[in-house]
């Protein structure tokens, strides 16, 4: 299995919700396909995109990053996302970061081991959709995909 640098970077052209500076998201899952498709709905979105593919990875790149929003896939090796969360919530730095959850399935209710998160997305249903549900509840601005 091939290594590669701690983060993804994803680079940007275009500007998050028309301010200054992009914004930044750092999402956080151990399956690559995941990673790549919630990348590249931001990166679509303007906002700068860091991944990383655990938990240990995610607190890693914080020491150099301040995201604006924190996607993470709570079922990972080596530190799960609750544990991220937990390590989030106790450092000044992203203890107001907000969370969106990755859930693996729709069970119709918000996973109950994880309610810190701001949002929750089901990855067995269409991501997007619900990441534009997500991300405008966040930042409160209209949904991404009608502007």
């Amino acid at each position: 299995m091939a290594v590669l640098n701690m983060t993804e970077s994803c680079s940007v052209a275009n500007h998050a919700f028309g301010s200054a500076l992009p914004r930044l998201a750092l999402v956080v899952d151990d399956s690559m396909l995941i990673r790549h498709t919630v990348c590249r709905y931001f990166e679509e979105r303007g906002f700068q995109v860091e991944s990383a593919s655990n938990g240990l990875e995610a607190l890693d790149a914080l020491q150099t990053l301040q995201p604006d929003l924190i996607v993470t896939d709570l079922s990972m090796p080596k530190m799960t996302g609750a544990e991220l969360i937990s390590a989030l919530k106790e450092r000044p730095g992203t203890a107001e970061t907000p969370i969106v959850v990755l859930a693996a399935k729709n069970t119709g209710s918000r996973p109950a081991d994880e309610p810190r998160a701001d949002a929750v997305v089901f990855k067995d249903i269409d991501i997007w959709e619900q990441l534009d549900s997500a991300v405008s509840l966040i930042f409160n601005t209209a949904k991404l995909s009608e502007r």
